[in-house]
């Protein structure tokens, strides 16, 4: 039997001071993906030493690239050219990481060899056809369970692919990725248009490793004809951890928080946009331009917050973080709504779900909806709340203790390490009292 991580939350507490937060994982993924099959060496600076982005760097190696390091969030990537990679000897293993699976189920379908990616039991149940079947449709050939989830099976069609003209069913950065990652091995254009915009670190990336991308409106295009040219890699921290901070300094009184380096992808802003419309006090400061992504410093000062309808056009720009909004519309005076973001329950966990649950174990009138939540602001109390092993809903109920009137108990936080180790540490040294506990 596996140990179980318990985090305790004394109630109160309030964030200050100033802290980087770890690497954006997005971007530390493909850092990776890309720097290994470019030509010459890239160096990453800021990547992400967790166990997520750790898988993909292990898959790569396992294909035959040479990796040094993390030292410090720092990494040397002797790229092997696009047509480089050699034939795993065993499964491609990828923990927790969706974003590792389906990327490289595009990648890996244009390659000269067979592999098998498989993951931990969360991984597995997850939803893959979303990218097998497209991929199918250029011609790839992956096997999945029945369910149509991991293991995946894939026979390499080196030189067999052909562009298609995809128009996805639902907006996910992973299919959009997954399938330019393929196009590059395709003949032909392969061309994706999205229902609404994700966010687009793969196109940057693309082209900052001097891959020409096309871009009209939502529609974005790639061939094979180009070739990735090595580049250095500062990643920004990510905004996805950096929200339960933004969070927790405006549910607080006497906050006063600055986080640094943060990356402000206008893909991936909508948590920054929903606070503010609830009232959250967010200053964006010191805005530049790093390695194709613009990156700032964000200080954030208590506030007292108000519920509101959260506009449809921001949801797929915040779906990661709405775990921690829903503690903020607990906090909040008046009725906060959700729609429009079923791809929730299809995450980790199923997060509206689980979080409606937790709340109301909190004290909390959280009613779940079909694509959302209805919640009504009111007193936070303590209790024992189940992660159901969700990084982000883990770390979203320590933020509640911010407010919470009695101790709270979350279990099964073990995949905290998964996107943010430093956690339990960082949160503690800006004034929370958190106690990490095995069982």
């Amino acid at each position: 039997m596996s140990k179980t991580i318990t985090f305790k939350v004394q109630p109160g507490g309030r964030l200050q001071g100033e802290a980087r937060v770890p690497g954006d994982k997005s971007i530390s993924h493909r850092s990776i993906m890309l720097g290994a099959l470019a030509e010459g060496v890239t160096h990453v600076k800021g990547f992400l030493e967790a166990e997520d982005a750790l898988a993909t760097l292990q898959a790569f190696r396992d294909m035959g690239v040479q990796i040094d390091g993390p030292v410090n969030g720092e990494l040397t990537i002797h790229g092997v050219g696009k047509h480089g990679l050699k034939a795993p000897e065993k499964e491609l293993y990828l923990g927790n990481s969706g974003t590792s699976m389906r990327l490289l189920s595009g990648l890996l379908a244009g390659q000269p060899f067979n592999s098998v990616l498989t993951g931990d039991k969360s991984l597995s149940g997850r939803p893959m056809k979303r990218v097998t079947e497209p991929l199918a449709a250029m011609g790839a050939d992956i096997k999945t369970t029945e369910k149509g989830t991991a293991p995946l099976h894939i026979t390499g069609k080196a030189g067999q692919l052909t562009g298609i003209d995809y128009v996805m069913p639902m907006a996910s950065a992973q299919v959009k990725s997954c399938l330019l990652l393929a196009g590059m091995y395709a003949q032909g254009e392969t061309s994706v248009t999205e229902p609404a915009p994700t966010r687009d670190h793969t196109e940057r990336m693309l082209a900052g490793f001097s891959y020409p991308v096309k871009q009209q409106g939502s529609k974005v295009s790639i061939n094979s004809d180009g070739y990735l040219k090595a580049a250095d890699i500062d990643v920004p921290s990510d905004i996805s951890s950096a929200a339960f901070f933004l969070v927790g300094a405006s549910i607080a009184p006497g906050s006063d928080l600055l986080l640094r380096h943060v990356g402000i992808n206008p893909t991936r802003t909508g948590v920054i946009d929903i606070l503010k419309l609830m009232g959250a006090r967010i200053e964006v400061l010191n805005e530049r331009v790093v390695g194709g992504e613009p990156v700032a410093d964000l200080h954030v000062v208590y506030s007292p917050l108000k519920g509101i309808e959260i506009p449809e056009a921001l949801v797929p720009l915040a779906i990661d973080e709405f775990p921690v909004l829903f503690i903020a519309a607990a906090c909040a005076e008046g009725q906060t709504r959700l729609t429009g973001a079923e791809e929730l329950r299809v995450k980790e966990s199923d997060r509206i779900q689980v979080m409606a649950d937790g709340l109301q174990i909190l004290g909390i009138n959280a009613q779940p909806t079909a694509d959302g939540m209805i919640i009504q602001g009111g007193p936070i109390g303590g209790g024992e709340v189940i992660s159901h092993g969700d990084h982000r809903i883990a770390m979203s109920f320590s933020i509640a203790g911010l407010r919470a009137a009695t101790p709270i108990t979350i279990h099964d936080c073990e995949n905290v390490n998964t996107s943010f180790p430093e956690f339990k540490d960082l949160v503690k040294s800006l004034g929370l009292d958190l106690v990490c506990g095995e069982m």
